[in-house]
């Protein structure tokens, strides 16, 4: 007997509407379970919606470039019908558990839903536990901001602390291939602009010019510094660093392949903050190495003539910064109809119009079809996601970044020997405490759930090593941050935190926005960088802030007041009787404040 069962969206965490963007299999396929079936994007990274079980694919109900959240019908599967199973007294029934590593975050809590954790189980500590080449009272897997956080906060609590990382250096993606290099490179490419566009003030610069070695060797100078730096506070602190990389091998023993061969690592307690790695979409030459992800365009090996960005969210527009900077013709294509599709269009639109002016092209609703590898560049053939938007003709450039975002690195890492429960997407689910549903093994970071920040692992890794070392008394300590801050460090910034406007109409939350134009700000004027604005919302009834965003010069620096305020509970007279220094841009918060309570000066607002 078969059956015909819908499959649905499953709990994909703190998203709604997120575009379909690749259908992996067609009506008449045999799936497995676990088979991926479709590929989503957020402005961060893609996920693959797994088959829940085996079947024949009857119906395909949603397309490339439809909108989809949680319980959204995405095909219809025909499956063999088992009979119900009786409950025997002899098996316990148990109550099924989500497998979501991602509950919603308005309120910066990590997801519990999947790790329910046995408050009866034998402490680590007490059991016997096999002993290998090294023990440590606390492992961590992966050295990244949130694990050599977690390591260094570990040791100064006392723990033997042993940390296994896969790159030679510390500070893992972040440091090494990520954000660091990155910004290093942003500030190389605002310095240029910047001087290129001191014309309009009467003072002309000739045109660069770029020594590329020198600024590769800059660039990998900053990082070598920082990199040097953990090195110190580990030996510091008497963290012992293995170098390899590491698998599980049970629930209480890390195998690590090292240079020196396989090495052994066993512990009491375990941290994992194994991050994510570039997402790929299937089907296109990687293997020509004009065809880069982030982590090639940071190696800086030469500047192309024509580089097409595939993706317009924070990683390819920060790269595509960089590389217009340094005299590239960039063109970004987007499948969403506005680039970074996560902030709201209002805070977008500013770095649009100005992006719009230096680049060759921007292509919205767009999706890239095939991509051919010639002797003289690469040949992209491009698809309309919508009847109003004309395809692109065929273009040949030099080189093509794929940035459409990161998967987590859960199936990479030998979970399945600990009992560690990971979802179909590659995510360790944790309680709020940051638990695994394996007692004294912990997970941190991009591995389980977004966001995908350097900023929510350190935070969420200092918490895990306090849990482990407190033991009893850190029984009530949980992730509450009720904001997440995230910044595009692009030209200009883009940054938000909190709940924004397309999240508080999809909820039905009723809010006020307050909103400062810079154009009425004198220290932007001063600046002759005036497109900006900062945005407020705050709640009717408490005229609580709720959330924030801000575009313009240096926005990331300016939003930590507004995530200082909402974790404090600040309304709008806290912020707008808080003097701020003048002429600054720190004073737009302030002002946005003032139209909130109908106090500014520096506008004329019309009673309403």
């Amino acid at each position: 007997m078969t059956q015909l069962i819908e499959i649905k969206i499953p709990d994909i965490g703190d998203f709604t509407d997120v575009p379909v963007i690749e259908l992996l299999v067609k009506p008449g396929d045999t799936v497995e379970k676990e088979t991926s079936l479709i590929t989503l994007e957020t402005d961060k990274a893609t996920m693959e919606i797994p088959a829940p079980q085996a079947g024949i694919v009857k119906e395909i109900k949603v397309k490339i470039g439809d909108k989809v959240s949680e319980g959204t019908i995405i095909l219809v599967l025909e499956t063999a019908a088992e009979p119900a199973k009786p409950a025997s007294s002899a098996e316990p029934i148990e109550t099924p558990v989500p497998s979501s590593a991602s509950e919603p975050k308005k309120a910066g809590m990590s997801p519990d839903s999947s790790a329910k954790v046995n408050s009866e189980s034998t402490p680590a500590g007490s059991r016997d536990i096999p002993q290998g080449d090294i023990h440590a009272d606390i492992v961590v897997l992966g050295a990244g901001p949130g694990g050599y956080t977690a390591a260094f906060r570990a040791a100064d609590l006392g723990k033997k602390v042993v940390m296994i990382e896969r790159y030679p250096t510390l500070g893992g993606v972040c440091l090494n291939v990520g954000c660091i290099p990155s910004k290093a490179l942003l500030h190389v490419a605002k310095v240029i602009t910047e001087a290129e566009e001191t014309g309009h003030q009467g003072i002309v610069f000739g045109k660069p010019a770029i020594e590329l070695n020198k600024l590769r060797a800059w660039k990998e100078s900053v990082v070598a510094k920082l990199t040097k730096g953990l090195t110190g506070l580990a030996k510091q602190r008497k963290v012992r660093v293995v170098q390899g990389t590491g698998k599980f091998v049970s629930p209480n023993m890390i195998q690590v392949e090292t240079p020196d061969g396989l090495r052994t690592v066993s512990f009491e307690y375990c941290i994992i903050a194994a991050g994510s790695s570039v997402a790929r979409i299937p089907g296109f030459p990687y293997d020509d190495p004009r065809l880069m992800d982030s982590t090639g365009a940071l190696k800086l090996d030469d500047i192309p003539k024509r580089m097409l960005i595939i993706g317009g969210g924070i990683i390819g527009l920060e790269m595509a910064t960089v590389y217009d900077a340094l005299g590239c013709k960039i063109s970004v294509v987007e499948l969403m109809d506005q680039l970074i599709p996560g902030a709201d269009a209002d805070l977008v639109k500013p770095l649009h119009r100005r992006i719009q002016k230096r680049y060759e092209a921007i292509y919205l609703k767009t999706k890239v079809t095939g991509i051919e590898g010639q002797e003289n560049g690469l040949r992209v053939t491009f698809e309309s996601a919508s009847d109003t938007v004309p395809a692109p003709e065929p273009q040949l450039y030099d080189r093509i970044l794929m940035a459409v975002g990161r998967r987590p690195n859960g199936r990479d890492i030998g979970v399945e020997n600990t009992g560690v429960n990971i979802d179909e997407r590659g995510y360790i689910p944790v309680n709020k405490q940051l638990r695994t549903n394996v007692p004294h093994i912990f997970a941190i970071g991009d591995i389980c759930g977004e966001p995908m920040l350097a900023h929510k692992a350190s935070h969420e890794g200092k918490l895990a090593a306090e849990i482990i070392a407190g033991g009893d008394h850190t029984t009530e300590a949980a992730f509450d941050a009720r904001a997440i801050p995230s910044v595009a460090y692009t030209d200009p910034e883009i940054a938000w935190m909190g709940l924004t406007e397309t999240e508080a109409g999809k909820q039905g939350i009723e809010y006020e926005r307050a909103v400062f134009p810079w154009a009425a700000s004198g220290r932007a004027i001063a600046m002759a960088r005036d497109e900006g604005l900062t945005k407020l919302l705050l709640d009717k009834k408490s005229r609580r802030i709720l959330g924030a965003g801000i575009v313009g010069v240096n926005a990331g620096e300016l939003i930590a007041e507004t995530v200082l305020g909402l974790e404090m509970g600040a309304d709008m007279e806290d912020i707008g009787l808080t003097i701020h220094p003048h002429p600054t841009l720190s004073e737009t918060v302030f002002f946005a404040a003032e139209i909130a309570e109908g106090s500014i000066t520096d506008l004329y607002m019309p009673k309403k």
